[in-house]
């Protein structure tokens, strides 16, 4: 039932550094696309002050997060839900909300959700903060990203790596606005968005 990803071991800790500055000092997180549930399990023990609400629309996904959240015995971390950012969201309210390495892996009608369902149910001044590959001026940002997005598009047309003008555009229909961009290893970024 417990999976475990490479890359969420990878890069689960410098993730968190930066989630040190970024998270609020108290209240709900919902991670987004929590996958094996190995990060979410990680900042749950980095940020203890914190509740985590871990959620994921695969069934297997869910039993591999449950697993490690059992197993962690971490109390500031709920059973994981089941959630389709395209269907109705089964949380009103967050105060925070991650997402990793959801966009490139999914259809491109998940961007808009994503951007609209954020923006019901996060408080004034709050932040999305989405993290994964991105492109940037309509170019690529490496070759390593170039070949991921045709590796992507190869398991499914529908995923690919995201123009982050887009994604500004997206977010900006529903109040939504840039406020950094922070580079990370691999050519990855973490975006932080945040509630007008």
């Amino acid at each position: 039932m417990r999976q475990s990803a490479p890359s969420a071991l990878r890069n689960r800790a410098p993730i968190a550094d930066v989630l040190t500055r970024l998270l609020p000092q108290e209240g709900l997180v919902l991670e987004l696309a929590s996958g094996t549930g190995e990060h979410v399990v990680y900042f749950a023990e980095r940020f203890p002050q914190l509740t985590f609400q871990p959620s994921d629309p695969s069934p297997d996904a869910r039993a591999s997060i449950e697993a490690h959240r059992l197993e962690a015995a971490l109390s500031n971390v709920l059973a994981p839900l089941m959630l389709d950012v395209c269907a109705p969201w089964p949380v009103t309210h967050a105060d925070a909300i991650l997402c990793i390495n959801m966009i490139h892996i999914s259809p491109r009608e998940t961007v808009p959700a994503l951007m609209q369902g954020a923006a019901r149910v996060l408080p004034s001044h709050s932040r999305l903060i989405t993290y994964g590959a991105y492109r940037i001026g309509g170019a690529q940002t490496a070759k390593s990203n170039e070949d991921f997005d045709a590796w992507l598009k190869q398991r499914d047309p529908r995923f690919g790596v995201r123009d982050l003008e887009w994604l500004e555009e997206e977010a900006a229909h529903v109040g939504l606005t840039l406020e950094e961009r922070i580079a990370m290893p691999s050519e990855n970024f973490i975006l932080v968005w945040r509630k007008k």
